[in-house]
């Protein structure tokens, strides 16, 4: 109970401090100040509700000054502010953007307001775009690329108890062989075939999103499908046991692993002992898969969202793999040269799934209300 209560208070942090980032509209502010008896100001009223309807990022707020005492001092507060001179003052109608105030009103003045908003309007966006992510802090976006958010989200996605259990059994069998030679042999196409198999997986996926690329539903319903995935992660993460896939059986699936294991590595045929490799590597990609769907399923949804050619995405989801099977090189390396079976601790593995559900419960939110933030130039 007391693990259920402390999961519940923790996501709702993480929600509330990632709610600020996502729900945040930025929007420009226009001031328009007017006397419901000045013609100009009626003029000056139709061409804003023009522009609020060509422009949805700004907001106009509009103060009558003649009847309106309060307002009046609202005005001669804007009237300090933008240090506007005296003989200017009274004047109706009169406009403050965020960088330039407006006296009158005729086509030419309605030019400049139009114009000085357009500026506006550049300098947010070029303006670097920042979230705050609990206890990794503050992520400039701007600087924040696809390569890095592939790097990170390929490295997390490899760190899953059901993979890393099903490659330190492999391992340890193959340890008893006593042959490099062997070891090498069946570890690198298990790990080869893995990978591939994966990249297949996500290569459809990818197709999917790409032939739906503009429809909304579609990017709704992942990023509820990630927000779901990273709480059950999060979730994870306070009721860790050591060691254990929570997709199957964990015992049964051992025992049976082991087994067809032993069964490939007494075979005396090489092609006999690939094509066993071959067929343990899709079943175990499998359970794998459905171990970390949120990871594959978030990224390539990400990735059909950019600009790129063929050759651009494909290299993309090869270069996801790359880091996808890192943690499996670094094991399989180390065992290869010592003879001795390596692994990640079980305090690491638990920690990485915290992040991991963490970044894909952010990346879901922002796949719903914020897609443009996922939208990478460079």
């Amino acid at each position: 109970m007391f693990k259920k209560i402390l999961f519940f208070i923790f996501l709702t942090l993480i929600i509330s401090c990632f709610s600020r980032v996502v729900f945040a509209q930025e929007k420009i502010e226009i001031y328009f100040f007017y006397s419901d008896f000045c013609p100009h100001c009626a003029k000056e009223k139709e061409f804003l509700k023009e522009l609020g309807k060509k422009y949805p990022e700004i907001e106009i707020k509009y103060y009558e000054v003649i009847s309106n005492s309060e307002n009046q001092k609202i005005l001669q507060d804007f009237y300090e502010k933008y240090q506007v001179p005296k003989n200017e003052h009274g004047f109706v109608p009169v406009t403050f953007t965020p960088n330039k105030y407006f006296v009158g009103f005729n086509q030419e003045i309605a030019k400049e307001i139009e114009g000085c908003l357009k500026e506006c309007l550049t300098e947010i966006k070029q303006a670097p775009q920042k979230i705050e992510i609990p206890f990794f802090g503050s992520i400039e976006l701007s600087k924040f690329s696809l390569p890095i958010l592939t790097v990170i989200l390929g490295t997390l996605d490899g760190f899953n108890p059901c993979a890393m259990w099903i490659l330190i059994i492999l391992i340890s069998l193959l340890l008893v062989q006593k042959s490099r030679k062997k070891i090498a042999l069946v570890g690198s196409i298990f790990i080869f075939i893995e990978g591939f198999f994966y990249f297949l997986i996500m290569a459809a996926w990818l197709n999917i999103f790409l032939a739906m690329k503009y429809v909304s539903l579609i990017r709704i319903l992942i990023g509820i499908f990630g927000i779901s995935f990273g709480i059950w992660r999060i979730k994870d993460f306070f009721t860790w046991q050591p060691g254990v896939c929570k997709v199957v059986n964990h015992s049964k699936s051992q025992e049976k692993f082991m087994a067809k294991i032993q069964n490939i590595l007494k075979a005396n045929s090489v092609p006999v002992i690939i094509l066993g490799v071959v067929v343990l590597a899709f079943g175990v990609n499998i359970v794998e898969f459905f171990c970390s769907a949120g990871f594959p399923t978030i990224y390539t949804r990400i990735l059909s969202l950019q600009n790129l050619s063929s050759f651009q995405y494909y290299f993309y989801l090869i270069f996801y793999n790359i880091f996808y099977m890192l943690d499996d090189f670094i094991v399989f390396g180390v065992a290869l040269i010592t003879l001795n079976r390596f692994g990640f601790s079980d305090k690491y593995n638990r920690y990485s799934t915290l992040i991991a559900g963490i970044l894909i419960l952010l990346l879901g939110i922002l796949l719903i209300f914020k897609p443009q933030l996922l939208t990478f130039t460079g």
